[in-house]
This record gives C-alpha cells, sequence and structure tokens, in this order.
C-alpha cells in the first residue's frame, strides 16, 4: 500500500469511529407482550449525534431483539454523512437480577469532507453484563467495530495534491476500533431513559480517534 493510500485509509478509520454503539435495553422491564420498541437518542460520538431506531421483540426461547438504527451528526449538511445499523440483541444469561446480552449488527455509513467521499460495511458486535432490576439498572459494557470495506470517491483538491490517487473500493488492514464503557437507565410506565459513556480506541490498542470517547442519552418506548 502506497502513501496515498494509507493517508486515505488512515481518514476512513477516524471517520468511521461514528456513530457505532450497542442497543441500551432494560431486560428486566421488558414484558414478552411488549413487541415494539421506537427509540430517540442523542449524544457525543466523534461530533454531536442524534439518531432514531426501532426493535421489534421476537418470541422466542430467549429473549430477542430484531434491530434497525438511523443516526447522523448534528450540522449544516444533515446528510453528508449517516449511519444505519441492522441486526439481532439477545439476552443470553440471567442469574436472579443479573444478566448477559450479545448483540451483532452490520452497519453501512457514509462520510463526506472537501478531500473524500467515503462510502463504508462494516459490522459491531457487543457484549453487556449488568444489574437489572424493573425499574432501573446498570451495566459495563464493551464491543468491536469493524470497517470492512469502504469506497473511496476523492475531490479534485485531493487529486491535485496526489496525482496518483485512486477511487474505489478498498478493505484497509487496519479498520477497527474497540468501544467500552458503562450504561445506566431508569424504567418507568412503558418508557426506558438510559445514558452511556466511554472510551474508543483503534485496534492496535495504542491509536485513539480524534475524539476518544462517546456520550450518549435517550429514550425506548415499548408498545405492543
Amino acid at each position: 500500500m502506497n502513501n496515498t493510500k494509507i493517508i486515505i485509509a488512515t481518514i476512513a478509520i477516524v471517520a468511521c469511529t461514528a456513530f457505532a454503539k450497542a442497543q441500551t435495553l432494560n431486560w428486566n422491564n421488558l414484558d414478552e407482550n411488549q413487541k415494539h420498541i421506537v427509540n430517540l437518542n442523542a449524544g457525543v460520538d466523534y461530533g454531536a449525534t442524534f439518531g432514531v431506531g426501532y426493535g421489534y421483540h421476537l418470541k422466542a426461547g430467549l429473549p430477542l431483539v430484531l434491530n434497525a438504527e438511523f443516526s447522523m451528526p448534528a450540522g449544516a449538511d444533515l446528510f453528508d454523512d449517516f449511519s444505519t445499523k441492522a441486526g439481532v440483541h439477545a439476552r443470553l444469561f440471567e442469574w436472579k437480577s443479573f444478566c448477559f446480552s450479545a448483540e451483532a449488527k452490520g452497519i453501512f455509513r457514509r462520510y463526506q469532507t472537501p478531500y473524500v467521499r467515503l462510502l463504508n460495511f462494516g459490522s459491531e458486535f457487543s457484549g453487556t453484563a449488568g444489574y437489572y432490576r424493573h425499574s432501573w439498572f446498570v451495566a459495563a459494557q464493551c464491543g468491536f467495530d469493524k470497517a470492512i470495506v469502504t469506497q473511496f470517491k476523492n475531490s479534485g483538491l485531493l487529486q491535485d495534491n496526489y496525482s496518483g490517487i485512486q477511487n474505489g473500493w478498498y478493505q484497509p488492514a487496519t479498520g477497527g476500533n474497540f468501544f467500552y464503557g458503562i450504561q445506566g437507565g431508569y424504567s418507568f410506565c412503558n418508557f426506558d431513559a438510559y445514558v452511556n459513556a466511554g472510551k474508543v480506541i483503534q485496534q492496535d490498542f495504542k491509536t485513539s480517534p480524534l475524539i476518544p470517547f462517546y456520550a450518549n442519552v435517550g429514550v425506548n418506548w415499548k408498545f405492543r
């Protein structure tokens, strides 16, 4: 990989840290008859962001939620950057009020600067362990966000500086980020209000993105 590709791959890694966060649920307040979960959230994740999501609670041998999410940064050009995720979230273990859940998602992201437009396909895997009561919960979470393949469309400005640069699909080998943090919330009626916060580091465990932390607040509305 030549120097210009390394530069672009680095841009992609930094850009793709945005909007990567696992779903937040109070498993002890999720009734089996509550099939639909609507989510609204806002926070800081590479930049100021806001998002919406929908989950469908399946009747299965264990609590299982299929979910889809859309998020974007706050700014003048709202649809220049965005992230969409779809996947499954399952509670795998429960003992008294202690629960462990795991989540797997596919991700599609768009990120644009004056130099390059990036389209990225990736994946996210995470695990959450915590103490869940009917009206409140607190948990720890860790996960891995992988940028699998990215398409680069370079602007004339970048091409003027790097004449050999090329458009197309690339698979940067270093395109992954670990995230870890804590979350907690309060449940009332058919709602969960929650907050989560933590840190992000690249998979080499040495490099951090421009903003190496995330913080998010949100609310779930659960209904039949």
